[in-house]
């Protein structure tokens, strides 16, 4: 009884940490509400940063980094609070649990991701150009190779090369804005710019891009039921290599699942990067630290299940850094999960997490496999 005490003892005292969180933040918004109300409404550019974003940012803060805001006045009567990751995945379990922890507010609404827009009211001007159903089209680029791939590719009718970054990064906000934050992170895999002469497939007009996600997703639904289990049974491989500069890489990988064909099953990628001092060692781990980083993929095992949809591919050492990967059907409970042990080897060590689609394992091919 003991052991299991302290194992989900843990993970419940760190629910009831970021209900505390969401609790107090809330508590200070409602101390406020009426001043930073009248703030919107009144949208003086000369004190709505100092009133109300410069107060808001650091509470955020205290909830969880990476939670950005909009705010506006929805009606005549009522202001909206819009909460965002700003695109980072890993943050966005963490936006809809605080904005679900939400009180009723008259006068207030308090929204998680940036909500779709009507096609008729999204239009972005930006680096000079406009953003808008007059000015954008698409087509779907089909892949024999990857054949459950959403790669969208977006024609603008003054596009050119020279601007190319800058572009691209006006239709992630128009998308952003079109399809709603959460839809452009799930439904997209790929997004690029083509000119209109070089078009592969027939331009369809951009207001039609939500009706053909959907039938997208429709198509590819047969996924979700695909799972994976005993994958401790599964083969496994020992690479080794060396960096440039001689330093020695070993990587232990499971094999079946780098040949398994039904990787569009667990499109989302974690990887979890924990750098050390490998100095006096040639680039690997002493002996503290291997134990560490052994501690850290024993406790994501313990709850990154395969039955559950997160398969463990394997990890990668050398260079003074261990990288481990991880394949998900969804993206909340890893982050969730990943974001505790960061908090808890704070420490020990500066661990970096990128949580991204990834439908083929693209980030894998490095391996060969």
């Amino acid at each position: 009884m003991s052991f299991f005490k302290k194992l989900f003892g843990k993970k419940e005292q760190q629910i009831q940490i970021n209900r505390n969180r969401y609790a107090e933040f809330w508590q200070w918004f409602e101390q406020h509400q009426q001043d930073f109300h009248r703030i919107v409404d009144e949208l003086n550019q000369d004190t709505i940063q100092a009133d109300f974003f410069d107060k808001l940012s650091p509470e955020l803060a205290k909830v969880h980094g990476g939670i950005f805001f909009l705010t506006g006045m929805l009606d005549p009567q009522t202001a909206e609070l819009i909460l965002t990751p700003d695109g980072v995945v890993a943050n966005i379990v963490f936006v809809e649990e605080l904005v679900a922890a939400a009180p009723e507010i008259p006068g207030w609404k308090f929204t998680a991701l940036k909500p779709a827009s009507d096609i008729q009211q999204t239009s972005i001007g930006m680096h000079g150009h406009e953003f808008s159903q007059k000015t954008l089209s698409f087509y779907l680029k089909d892949h024999e190779e990857y054949p459950d791939e959403t790669d969208l590719v977006v024609v603008h009718d003054q596009y050119n090369e020279a601007q190319k970054a800058e572009f691209l990064q006006a239709v992630y906000i128009f998308l952003d804005n079109y399809l709603g934050e959460y839809d452009s992170i799930t439904k997209l895999d790929q997004v690029s710019l083509q000119f209109r002469q070089d078009a592969e497939k027939e331009l369809m007009p951009i207001d039609r891009l939500k009706n053909i996600l959907i039938l997208k997703n429709s198509e590819i639904s047969r996924l979700d039921k695909i799972t994976r289990s005993s994958t401790d049974d599964d083969e496994y491989i020992s690479l080794e290599g060396e960096t440039n500069e001689g330093l020695p890489l070993v990587a232990i990988l499971n094999s079946t699942l780098l040949t398994w064909d039904q990787k569009a099953s667990h499109p989302w990628m974690m990887l979890v990067e924990i750098p050390y001092a490998g100095q006096n060692s040639s680039g690997m781990p002493s002996a503290t630290d291997y134990e560490l980083l052994n501690a850290i993929e024993e406790e994501l095992l313990d709850e990154l299940k395969d039955f559950e949809g997160y398969l463990n591919i394997g990890r990668e050492t050398g260079n003074n850094l261990r990288t481990m990967y991880f394949a998900c059907k969804e993206f909340r409970k890893p982050a969730k999960v990943i974001d505790q042990v960061v908090e808890k080897y704070q420490n020990n060590f500066e661990i970096d997490v990128s949580l991204f689609k990834d439908k083929y394992w693209r980030c894998l091919n490095k391996f060969g496999r």
